[in-house]
């Protein structure tokens, strides 16, 4: 009878213990859940068209399909001859111009104005004997032993050697004073214009190379060698993979408790025993209905905001269009900032 009566009141407090022991277990596992924001996307793909900014014939393509790049790693190149040509005409058009500069501010060389000084020289002698000539005809005139066309002829010979003679000075002032500023500043605009030309020549021919903006993997190859490329005309789809950023959809009364910068967890079933560690780096500013493509019939017609939750590739694991899940702890410290942490 006393261990019935034992028995009658052990099961009762056992019993008790044990709801006790579920409610705080249920307790915790939604307070947990509380503190956890799960979010279901995919892996964006971001991607590039890469193409030529020149049109010319393709020379040589030195990328496949599925090849890893480096940014600034030559992916394909134009033929060149034509442009080749046309640098090298621009570069003898400048060295002329050049010399032609250099001649303009040297100014009148020494030989150049004892020459000037020379021609005046002998000017000034016709001259002189021009007007004698015409002196001694005007005498001569006076007494009729000369005819007035001869007078008259001297005298136009002498105002033709006076005016040689005044031709010859100017002439060698020009040469000691140089040449003029406004031509010297004519002559170095249109060097600047050279110097602009063969800078845009060498650009021309730089354009010829294609080369890579980011790393990632070359996901098309659209053209091939001998192929015409227009700047208008893919060459090469160019897959950016690291970072990469999954979007996902954050429900509208989440929206407070996450902010830009904040610490993300990504699960892949590929990979189910690794975390990828992510961050927040974008959220729309506009509310959008669930699209139908991601949520169930029930969530369709609920507001969320499109996010973008960024993540280090650097072993290529997280593949384009690959559907991961994201986990977010809302209790974190909010750093608010969308820097590149994949960055050395």
């Amino acid at each position: 009878m006393q261990k019935k009566t034992v028995f009658l009141v052990i099961v009762p407090l056992a019993l008790a213990a044990a709801a006790v022991a579920v409610f705080l277990s249920q307790s915790q596992h939604e307070q947990g859940d509380a503190q956890t924001l799960h979010l279901y996307g995919n892996v964006a793909i971001r991607e590039a068209q890469l193409a030529f900014n020149s049109s010319e014939h393709i020379a040589e393509i030195h990328v496949q399909e599925g090849d890893h790049v480096s940014k600034g790693q030559l992916l394909a190149h134009l033929h060149t001859e034509l442009l080749e040509a046309q640098r090298d005409e621009v570069k003898a058009i400048l060295l002329a111009q050049q010399q032609m500069v250099a001649k303009l501010e040297a100014g009148s060389r020494p030989q150049e104005i004892r020459k000037g000084q020379a021609e005046l020289k002998a000017a000034r002698a016709t001259a002189k004997a021009a007007v004698d000539s015409y002196k001694r005809k005007a005498q001569l005139l006076e007494r009729k032993l000369a005819s007035p066309e001869d007078v008259e002829n001297a005298r136009s010979l002498a105002d033709a050697a006076a005016a040689r003679m005044e031709a010859a000075q100017q002439a060698l002032a020009l040469l000691q004073a140089g040449p003029r500023k406004e031509d010297i500043a004519v002559a170095r605009a249109q060097l600047a214009a050279r110097e602009a030309g063969l800078v845009l020549a060498r650009q021309r021919l730089e354009d010829a190379n294609l080369y890579a903006p980011a790393d990632g993997i070359i996901r098309n190859r659209i053209l091939e060698p001998g192929a015409m490329a227009f700047p208008q005309t893919p060459v090469l789809t160019l897959a950016f993979i690291n970072p990469v950023w999954v979007r996902a959809y954050l429900p509208e009364p989440a929206l407070g408790q996450v902010a830009l910068g904040t610490k993300a967890l990504i699960h892949t079933d590929s990979y189910p025993d690794k975390v990828y560690q992510g961050w927040v780096g974008y959220i729309s500013p506009s509310a959008e209905f669930t699209p139908k493509n991601v949520q169930t019939p029930e969530l369709r017609t609920r507001l969320v905001y499109s996010v973008r939750i960024y993540a280090c590739n650097p072993q290529g694991e997280l593949r384009l269009g690959m559907p991961v899940t994201v986990t977010i702890a809302l209790d974190q410290a909010l750093s608010n900032t969308t820097a590149n942490r994949c960055e050395p």
